[in-house]
């Protein structure tokens, strides 16, 4: 019988301790003191990872007629980032302490004392905003009132890659801040190599990099990230359509995907950028409030203009059914791995009583699920119980991530698993063997993490009965 835990509060704290012990996520570099902004997935942090990546692919690709996929470069031609306009326009307000030189993000600062600062202000207007609060701001490291005045941080970060001048940092390459310019640069070329028409998507997932001043909020905010991102190329007349389309769909992707609708909410920028027609964030409740976790965005002709303008080479489409020349609009969804990977531990990280023990238990969706199945021989120390196990064992691995489990007692190998959201724990016994009861030979327990029940499964139906 399962009891639901009250207390069951979903901390950061909680979580991320939970997901260093479990495995998902270490920080970065942790023997030489850490770097601030970076971490690592562990093994079922890797799996787990693969599996959020693998699923949106699904959905955005597999399941869609006129999408496409890409991979391109990180590292491209400078000139990719001034047209996009992230050299001249790409920055952060940056702001010192003048007792410890700590830098902080001085909106961050401001959402502390619940002063908002619009991320289109100008720094004139958020150092007005800073001036007025400068007695209630605090240095998060001195705990001091002392601050310089707010600059512009710009955050690509800069790389001498393929660039071999003695002053490389004076004429920089990049690491690329999104993933979305590779596909923009890329339109041509998948229109004249495949048979896609407009409208049409490319879909990628790739790293990307920003030179944050402060990451914070755990892997939420990480200077190395990982974004899944598809841009929808659609005929202008046709945009906004398309965009109520995706807006439903990606909302939907969560709800199909077990989140609860009341940790989900749209929320809508009120200052566009210029050349956005229309643009809206999901939200999902972090264990720091609604933040954002994909944005769905309508970009009119923006992105592929300017590319059209700084490289001379033509972005028109001609319209084989109207005969008619113009620049795609672009809708784009946009989210981030990391981001989905917090949402996702943090919506289905449960603590509850199961047969009259406390456990915690990841309700993972099967699809999403690190290790889908288990293998346990009772005893360890029995050789054909572990001969057995291992059999059974190789006829599951074939199919689906499977681990072997033999350490500790059967309680304790369950718990393990349900601490790793496996669904299904596989026990090879004695009646497996027959020599208790023959009629059982060649049959396994099977237990459900959720319900801790357990069926009688024959080894031939096993395959079968997991899928």
């Amino acid at each position: 019988m399962k009891e639901q835990n009250d207390n069951n509060i979903k901390t950061l704290e909680k979580i991320s301790a939970f997901a260093k012990r479990r495995g998902f996520v270490f920080a970065g570099s942790e023997i030489y003191g850490g770097f601030v902004g970076s971490f690592d997935y562990g093994p079922y942090g890797v799996e787990l990872a693969n599996n959020i990546k693998k699923v949106w692919w699904e959905a955005m690709v597999n399941r869609e007629v006129n999408i496409v996929g890409l991979d391109s470069a990180i590292v491209t031609n400078p000139k990719v980032w001034e047209a996009s306009g992230h050299v001249g326009g790409f920055s952060d307000p940056l702001v010192e302490c003048k007792e410890c030189n700590t830098r902080s993000r001085a909106d961050h600062l401001l959402e502390e004392i619940e002063v908002l600062a619009d991320e289109k202000m100008t720094v004139e207007e958020i150092n007005q905003i800073f001036d007025e609060n400068r007695q209630k701001l605090v240095c998060p490291k001195c705990g001091q009132k002392d601050f310089g005045a707010v600059s512009q941080f710009n955050l690509l970060a800069q790389t001498n890659l393929g660039n071999f001048k003695d002053d490389w940092a004076s004429d920089p390459a990049y690491l690329r801040g999104e993933t979305c310019q590779g596909i923009f640069i890329n339109f041509k070329n998948v229109v004249d190599s495949t048979r896609v028409k407009v409208p049409f998507g490319i879909a990628q997932i790739g790293k990307a990099f920003r030179n944050e001043i402060a990451p914070r909020q755990y892997i939420f905010r990480k200077r190395e990230f990982e974004q899944m991102e598809m841009q929808m190329f659609v005929e202008p007349s046709k945009d906004m359509e398309v965009y109520k389309d995706w807006k439903e769909k990606r909302m939907q992707y969560y709800l199909d995907l077990g989140f609860k609708a009341e940790n989900l909410r749209w929320h809508e920028h009120e200052n566009l950028v210029f050349y956005a027609k229309a643009a809206f964030d999901i939200e999902y409740k972090f264990p720091f409030g609604f933040k954002e976790l994909e944005g769905v965005h309508a970009r009119g002709d923006y992105d592929l203009s300017q590319h059209q303008k700084h490289s001379g080479v033509s972005m028109e489409y001609l319209d084989p059914y109207t005969n008619e020349k113009y620049v795609p609009h672009v809708v784009e969804t946009s989210v981030g791995v990391d981001r989905t990977f917090l949402a996702v531990l943090t919506e289905f990280y449960d603590e509850d009583d199961l047969g009259g023990d406390k456990r915690v238990v990841l309700r993972f969706p099967k699809k999403l699920a690190p290790i889908k199945v288990a293998v346990f021989p009772l005893l360890k120390n029995k050789p054909a119980l572990v001969e057995k196990a291992k059999e059974v064992f190789a006829l599951l691995s074939e199919h689906m991530r499977t681990e072997f489990d033999d350490n500790g007692n059967v309680g304790k190998r369950y718990r393990r698993q349900d601490e790793i959201g496996t669904p299904h724990c596989v026990t090879v016994d004695f009646e497996t063997l027959g020599e208790e009861k023959p009629e059982l030979k060649d049959t396994v327990t099977v237990r459900d993490r959720d319900t801790g029940e357990q069926e009688r499964i024959a080894i031939d139906d096993l395959l079968e009965y997991l899928r």
